[in-house]
């Protein structure tokens, strides 16, 4: 598709205009053998104040949430220096670690930005908070005063009473799904690694950094992306699918080497200079066509319960005529979902998509592959026609 806009000058534009960034950063940036990395804490913090005080080009400033990283491993070093030696593999044992750590890593935050006279406020979220409606409204009204406020809020996985092996996943997820609660205009993530590498550095170390992606929901991430880092959970290809899922709703993804010298505030500078400076890291641009901020809270609200695989002609019907799915067209169910779960759609393995059932999976085994009026002979007048319907439903989700 033919974009109106070079990506450079798109770039510079984002940089200079965005009025509300989410910024996250991982532990292997703020962390190293010895737990927390104060200087590097105290980098980000004075580059952070810098961007969201007052300007020329932004009158009132920038308005930013940080979502941070690191409890975990601070946790752990936290107990090492008192002797205490813990594994942190199994989910209670990384729950206990996030306990002893999040106090140390919000202290060291708050200290950090207290030298700049940078007011900020501890949040922590589950994916609970943000699978109920009502709650997510009320979380979204939470974020814009403080930011009505000019309060830093410092957001992370209320890892302690979070279930599901440490739920939203990792903080690169977590990070995205904000974008879409904040109406942030740029999503930047800070990373060990230089930027997005050509290809995956396990096989290939000397593989050069992409300045930039065009259509990130098109690259091959099991191809593209080595493991995971040492201390974190995402590694780049959590990085990128959070980049895809903040493409999907219109807003570019930035992505630093965190710990390069005031890297923000020289992207940031070069922003506001055209583009002509050069910036390090990767840009990921946004799709041509942004979904509805609705069809992104459902599709993203909650892992998906189970799956419906579906037959050829309802593949076609899904991806090419944007029509419903309907029972004729399932042919297999797998999992032991509630009417109204969010499921996987798959046609020979593949994923198309995530959508919200309106059936069980113990109704959509006795009805898939039937017509309407037979459906109706086996459950009666009170069924939906669709499965899914399409207003329920996105193509191309990004889990």
């Amino acid at each position: 598709m033919e974009r109106p806009e070079d990506w450079r000058r798109e770039r510079a534009r984002v940089l200079a205009q965005a009025r509300v960034v989410v910024i996250k950063v991982g532990s292997a940036v703020l962390t190293d053998a010895q737990g927390l990395n104060a200087a590097v804490l105290d980098s980000l913090a004075g580059q952070l104040a810098r961007l969201a005080a007052p300007g020329t080009g932004l009158p009132d400033g920038r308005r930013l949430v940080l979502v941070s990283s690191g409890a975990v491993a601070a946790g752990r070093t936290a107990l090492a220096a008192r002797g205490r030696q813990v594994e942190t593999t199994g989910l209670a044992a990384r729950q206990a670690a996030a306990a002893v750590g999040q106090g140390r890593l919000m202290q060291a935050w708050d200290t950090a930005f207290h030298v700049h006279g940078m007011p900020t406020a501890q949040v922590l979220l589950t994916r609970d908070d943000l699978r109920s409606r009502q709650r997510f409204l009320n979380v979204r009204n939470t974020f814009a005063e403080l930011l009505q406020w000019r309060v830093l809020p410092i957001v992370n996985e209320n890892d302690t009473v979070s279930v599901s092996e440490l739920k939203f996943g990792d903080n690169d997820c977590l990070a995205s799904l904000l974008v879409n609660l904040t109406g942030a205009d740029l999503f930047v993530n800070l990373t060990s690694s230089p930027g997005v590498l050509a290809a995956d550095p396990q096989r290939e170390p000397d593989a050069p950094v992409m300045e930039h992606i065009d259509d990130v929901a098109a690259l091959d991430l099991g191809q593209l992306c080595g493991g995971k880092t040492s201390v974190g959970t995402g590694g780049m290809y959590s990085k990128l699918l959070a980049a895809r899922r903040a493409a999907q709703i219109g807003v570019p993804t930035l992505i630093l080497p965190g710990r390069a010298p005031d890297v923000l505030s020289r992207a940031f500078a070069a922003g506001a200079d055209s583009g002509a400076t050069p910036i390090p890291g990767t840009w990921v641009r946004p799709a041509g066509h942004a979904i509805p901020r609705r069809k992104f809270w459902l599709a993203y609200q909650s892992e998906p319960a189970g799956g419906v695989t579906v037959d050829a002609g309802a593949a076609q019907a899904l991806l090419r005529k944007g029509g419903s799915l309907l029972p004729g067209g399932v042919r297999q169910v797998e999992g032991a979902f509630q009417k109204g779960a969010l499921v996987r759609v798959l046609h020979e393995g593949r994923s198309l998509g995530v959508g919200l059932s309106n059936y069980s999976a113990a109704d959509l085994k006795k009805i898939m592959g039937l017509k309407r009026h037979e459906v109706a002979a086996i459950l009666g007048d009170a069924h939906y026609p669709e499965v899914i319907h399409r207003d329920n439903l996105l193509l191309d989700a990004a889990v």
